[in-house]
């Protein structure tokens, strides 16, 4: 059985740094094409960073400059470091399959970032 489990989450100040990790089991990770989501009180989850199999990585235009998504393959974990947040980025971070290769699926709890001064 597939399983994500986030972690990283926390409340920090605007401008301030996160990292967020997702570890998985019941798959190899460097074999699929992965991503970061988020979701925020009343909108839709939506697709905030990707990494392929081959090491491309892609970001949402909202996050770009300010977000690094990274895998380690020996750990078997996706990682995100977001620098400079903003309010804005306050959601709940999934990690999942990315959607643009295939159907995301077997979703965790995530982890809730929230920036507030």
């Amino acid at each position: 059985q597939v399983q994500f489990v986030e972690s990283g989450g926390g409340l920090v100040q605007p401008g301030g740094s996160l990292r967020l990790s997702c570890a998985a089991s019941g798959l190899i990770l460097r074999f699929n094409n992965m991503g970061w989501y988020r979701q925020a009180p009343g909108k839709q989850r939506e697709l905030v960073a990707g990494i392929t199999s081959g090491g491309d990585t892609n970001y949402a235009d909202s996050v770009k400059g300010r977000f690094t998504i990274s895998r380690d393959s020996v750990k078997n974990t996706v990682s995100l470091q977001m620098n400079n947040l903003k309010p804005d980025d306050t959601a709940v971070y999934y990690c999942n399959f990315d959607q643009r290769e295939q159907v995301p699926r077997f979703w965790g709890q995530g982890t809730q970032v929230t920036v507030s001064s």
